[in-house]
């Protein structure tokens, strides 16, 4: 017992400087680092107890950990590495957020004409490739937000992008995704990704994004 509060007690020194150590990480790596631990500790406790080895034990739970402290599922990667393939050589970018959200980002030559609303054709495949990947997860919940350039007033680019937004979510519908599923909402020009100093800029702003999550994870 003398020798598992001893292996127990460096454990938890490890443990704590782990922890302290997060503030320098990502989430994905403050998750990992986070749940492997937690998981030393408790895996050191089983270990001993059930007559096995503290530091084996100890091994076993930081590999677990790790994996639960990782917020992003096998079925989320999955998700992710299926979107690229489909949309490859689109433009389209494929992403996982800070906060373990699957991204697609996507940009105006194959959304949006200027000042419209309605979906360009070489759209309509990614999202149906979106759609389609839905089918079989019923909870996971989809957030479309539309955004526009700087050219004209607020009064005209928030609801262009708001109306941008609920195309989409509009076309995702009409391909079985309930809308309970689906939030829409419009930026504007509020949240630019460029300087919109040139032609090439502006373009860039005009985008809209697509966010899947898994249900509880939040934004």
């Amino acid at each position: 017992m003398r020798s598992f509060n001893s292996q127990a007690l460096k454990l938890g020194t490890v443990a704590t400087l782990a922890l302290a150590g997060c503030a320098n990480m990502d989430a994905q790596q403050r998750g990992t680092a986070q749940g492997a631990a937690v998981g030393a500790v408790a895996g050191a406790a089983i270990g001993s107890v059930t007559g096995g080895k503290a530091g084996t034990g100890a091994v076993i739970g930081g590999a677990l950990g790790a994996i639960a402290g990782n917020l992003w599922s096998r079925n989320m990667e999955e998700k992710r590495l299926a979107m690229e393939q489909a949309t490859q050589g689109t433009g389209v970018e494929v992403s996982r957020t800070a906060d373990n959200q699957l991204k697609l980002e996507v940009p105006s030559d194959i959304s949006f004409a200027v000042n419209s609303a309605s979906i360009e054709p070489r759209l309509r495949p990614v999202l149906d490739a979106f759609a389609n990947g839905l089918s079989s997860e019923p909870n996971m919940q989809v957030r479309v937000v539309g955004h526009t350039d700087s050219t004209g007033s607020d009064a005209i680019n928030e609801p262009l992008s708001l109306r941008r937004a609920e195309s989409v979510r509009g076309y995702l519908e009409d391909r079985g995704v309930r809308p309970q599923r689906i939030e829409a909402a419009g930026r504007g020009s509020r949240e630019p990704v460029a300087s919109n100093e040139s032609a090439e800029s502006r373009a860039r702003n005009r985008r809209v994004e697509i966010f899947l999550r898994e249900p509880g994870s939040g934004y």
